[in-house]
């Protein structure tokens, strides 16, 4: 373990003899059976969750509408927002097991679906997902606060892109009345440019992952609103970055890929500047995140845990043939 501590109480990450593999790792992030593995334990925390529409605004304050999946015990100790990463949803493998690991512990969790994830491409919104979309998830947090005790703790925790919108919750929340305990990013998104140029040059199944991912977006969008899209000039290109590019300048306020790309890259200095404590985990075999994004961060200041493992891949740390995640347990430890 290299610039970290370790949560009090949680051992290193050591996976399993065949887990070690940060390929492996990245993919059962994503496969493994975490509905069914909980449901083993006892917790079916769909049963247990009450879908919730959610009225907010984007940064031209044009309506918008999110949903969420909230569940609380009777007593809970705290509320906490979690936020999936890019393609992903409430019921995303990663953090549905964190949900419940989470909610076994005693806390009010809300399981936020960012604007066109979660199955919600058809009928909600007309104007498509981008990355630079902070304002409305801010709106959504400050709904979510008011269905627990508003003294209740509040914490903020996001995986891969949901953990670069965390941590801008941490970053500008404050000036929007949130005030998180702690806002925690699990494999995030710094460095937008670079993660683009992984996918782009990394193993070729990870390029096609987000390929399939991004077309079938494109293809929801286009049948929910045939008059307002048309990707057709997208569908053949290979390239993330040059995907990307096109998509901005014809679907966004921004001008160009640059200017998009720097609303939300954050630098090391600026996370331990926060008004917000913050806590990261990553690893360095991340193929996505690349581990030099990270460079210049360390304990201090606002940063109250950084861990940077060898090995987890990206949004993994699977740490048995259990499937059981050393995530899970990091993250509950920080947030008692």
């Amino acid at each position: 373990m290299s610039d970290a501590v370790a949560a009090p109480a949680v051992p290193d990450f050591s996976p399993s003899f065949g887990l070690g593999a940060a390929f492996v790792q990245s993919m059962l992030a994503s496969k493994r059976p975490a509905q069914r593995l909980w449901r083993r334990r006892g917790l079916d925390l769909n049963a247990a969750s009450t879908l919730v529409a959610l009225d907010t605004a984007d940064e031209q304050g044009m309506p918008v509408q999110l949903t969420g999946w909230f569940a609380s015990p009777a007593a809970p100790r705290s509320l906490v927002v979690l936020i999936h990463g890019w393609e992903g949803s409430h019921d995303s493998s990663y953090l549905y097991g964190l949900a419940c690991t989470l909610h076994q512990a005693g806390h009010a969790v809300f399981r936020l679906n960012l604007r066109d994830h979660g199955s919600t491409h058809h009928g909600l919104n007309q104007g498509m997902f981008h990355s630079a979309r902070l304002a409305e998830v801010l709106g959504a947090i400050r709904q979510v606060r008011r269905l627990a005790d508003e003294s209740l703790p509040l914490h903020v925790v996001g995986f891969s892109l949901g953990g670069n919108f965390a941590l801008r919750v941490g970053l500008y929340g404050p000036d929007h009345d949130i005030r998180p305990r702690l806002c925690v990013g699990i494999s995030p998104a710094l460095n937008p440019g670079s993660t683009l140029r992984a996918i782009d040059q990394g193993p070729a199944l990870i390029n096609r992952y987000f390929l399939d991912k991004w077309r079938k977006t494109m293809d929801a969008k286009a049948r929910a609103f045939p008059a307002r899209y048309d990707f057709s000039s997208l569908r053949d290109l290979r390239n993330f970055t040059e995907i990307t590019r096109a998509f901005v300048t014809a679907h966004t306020e921004f001008p160009d890929l640059d200017s998009y790309l720097a609303r939300y890259t954050l630098r090391p200095a600026q996370l331990m500047a926060s008004p917000t404590p913050l806590a990261i985990l990553t690893a360095q075999d991340d193929s996505v995140c690349p581990p030099a994004d990270f460079d210049g961060l360390r304990l201090g200041g606002s940063v109250q845990h950084y861990i940077a493992t060898p090995r987890g891949g990206h949004c993994g740390f699977i740490r048995n043939w259990k499937l059981e995640s050393w995530a899970d347990a990091v993250t509950t430890a920080w947030l008692a």
